[in-house]
């Protein structure tokens, strides 16, 4: 009997230790946002993996919402917002090398412009 008393109280306290824990609202806006800033930078195009698996963590965290499973929303959401950052970031060094590749032709070809010119 006792021992049955005792888990039963365990039981109640563990409930009602989960209910105290808040929806973590403000970690799936900036999760949000990072998702977005990824789609901006064009993290689909350039990073679709990361991209994806963002996208994906987001949707899990929204489903966990839900559920009210809030320890896993925020796992998920925080997992979310690391990758979109990985893909925007991606994109951003992408877009950039791409930048950097035309610069470097442009170059040459003045270079080839001016040589010609001067013979």
């Amino acid at each position: 009997m006792r021992h049955m008393l005792g888990i039963t109280v365990i039981s109640v306290i563990f409930l009602a230790g989960c209910q105290s824990i808040p929806a973590p609202t403000e970690q799936m806006a900036v999760s949000r946002t990072a998702v977005n800033n990824a789609i901006s930078s064009g993290g689909s195009e350039f990073a679709p993996l990361q991209f994806k698996s963002a996208m994906e963590k987001m949707a899990a965290a929204e489903r966990a919402i839900v559920d009210r499973n809030y320890v896993l929303a925020r796992q998920l959401a925080e997992q979310a917002q690391m990758d979109a950052q990985l893909a925007g970031a991606m994109a951003r060094s992408a877009k950039a090398v791409k930048a950097a590749e035309a610069l470097q032709e442009d170059s040459r070809v003045l270079r080839q412009e001016i040589d010609r010119q001067a013979q």
